[in-house]
């Protein structure tokens, strides 16, 4: 029972749990027993943070129901090994090796020593992130709803957006709040904080914290630090200016709205877009244009360590600069005046090009079983539940029960990780002394 084998079942257990209770009478509307299939595709995609959908979360779970998919999000959200770990520090237990390796491994982390403070900074740094969203909802929610209803609404979305899950106790997602600016400010500020990355957190704290207090000696940011906070912000400002002028023809979406409205709608879907499955308009009314655009963005998804799910920024950015280097003739790659090292690039490409096969058999499985749909449409659902986004054209619930759980599958392994679950497969790589002569080989 390796590492990786170990947070994979994990992830299953929890999904296979979540399952059965939401199968229960008491967590539909209706009081009946659920469909098996809503029951695995709901949980599936509560755990994995995706937001998917095969039914309206608003109107066909009762109360227990939402707070049961609350509690899948908070837990897929903090991860199998962070939560079993929080839970195993409650009860006293003493960490030994093999729960710190498994720590390093789930969290993408370099050193083994710290493994509790991390665990306890992340649960407080989720907390504080959390409970803040809920008293700025709530300024929005209690007006409308009343305080007893507002605060669980606030709650809910305050989960749901932190952990980049997008599920929504609304019908139609958030498309009521279109022109409010503080949906659009503290659901697409909870979506980019819980998706860049606990240790990006914890390093802008301890930077600002430096420069406060004056400290003579500041500390100097980490290269995933700078990569992670630059390249998300430039996919975020590249993102508002495409979904605005794009859209912007579209009366279906953007081209209807007041001025102040577009840009705030053009904004909330560059965030969304990326990872966290809100919506503040129709997808399905979206044109071709701006739905490639959408694919893109999620296949990249988020940053490391966090909520987030797609490929990562940092493998985005080392594959370009990897581009960068040969066009310009050099054999290593640097970022911010450092060198790349090689198993890193490897590791980069492996990412990219495992995630890419992935999305290309899902897509084809679902095209064969369902042909009477769009290509592009049903790209689009593969890559947002590859990536964790959950945004939908509107075509989940008229897929076949096949191509649910395909998707399931799919949401699956864009959680744990393509190179995750590959490990967990194949077991850990043994070492080997052999070594093979170079040759070179015709490229491009």
């Amino acid at each position: 029972m390796t590492v990786s084998r170990t947070i994979c079942l994990g992830f299953l257990a929890v999904i296979t749990l979540g399952t059965l209770l939401l199968m229960l009478p008491i967590s539909t509307s209706s009081g009946e027993w659920n469909d098996p299939i809503v029951a695995l595709f709901t949980a599936t995609s509560a755990v994995c943070v995706t937001g998917h959908i095969v039914v309206d979360t608003a109107t066909y779970f009762s109360t227990w129901g939402h707070a049961l998919i609350a509690i899948l999000i908070q837990v897929g959200g903090l991860g199998y090994m962070t939560a079993t770990t929080f839970l195993l520090l409650l009860l006293g237990r003493k960490f030994g090796l093999k729960d710190k390796v498994a720590i390093q491994q789930a969290l993408d982390r370099e050193e083994l020593f710290g493994a509790q403070n991390v665990i306890r900074s992340i649960i407080a740094t989720t907390m504080i992130f959390e409970i803040t969203g809920i008293f700025l909802l709530l300024t929005v929610f209690a007006p409308q709803f009343g305080w007893g209803r507002g605060l669980w609404l606030a709650v809910f979305h305050s989960i749901s957006a932190f952990n980049n899950a997008g599920f929504s106790l609304f019908s139609d997602s958030l498309v009521g709040y279109q022109g409010s600016l503080m949906i659009n400010l503290v659901i697409p500020g909870l979506i980019i904080f819980g998706g860049i990355g606990y240790e990006t957190i914890f390093e802008m704290y301890l930077w600002m914290r430096d420069r406060l207090l004056k400290k003579p000696r500041r500390m100097v940011l980490s290269l995933n630090f700078k990569v992670a906070t630059s390249t998300t912000l430039i996919l975020l400002v590249v993102g508002t200016l495409a979904f605005f002028f794009i859209e912007g023809r579209n009366l279906a979406t953007l081209g209807s709205m007041p001025m102040g409205t577009r840009i705030l709608t053009a904004w909330f879907q560059s965030v969304t877009t990326r990872t966290a499955g809100f919506n503040t308009i129709n997808i399905g009314d979206m044109t071709n244009a701006a739905l490639f655009i959408t694919i893109l963005f999620m296949f990249v998804g988020g940053s490391p360590g966090g909520t987030a799910g797609g490929i990562k920024t940092t493998t985005l950015r080392v594959l370009t600069s990897c581009t960068k280097a040969i066009l310009q003739g050099k054999e290593e790659v640097y970022i911010y005046e450092r060198q790349i090292p090689l198993t890193l690039i490897l590791k980069a490409v492996g990412v990219a090009v495992g995630s890419l096969g992935v999305v290309m058999l899902m897509t084809v499985l679902i095209a064969i079983a369902d042909p009477e749909m769009d290509f592009i449409r049903i790209w689009f659902e593969v890559m947002s539940g590859f990536a964790t986004v959950g945004l939908s054209t509107g075509i989940t619930a008229q897929l076949t029960a096949f191509s649910k759980l395909v998707l399931v599958a799919t949401m699956y392994i864009g959680r744990v990780g393509v190179l995750l679950l590959m490990g967990a497969l194949l077991g850990d790589p043994k070492p080997t002394a052999i070594r093979y002569p170079e040759e070179n080989l015709l490229v491009g």
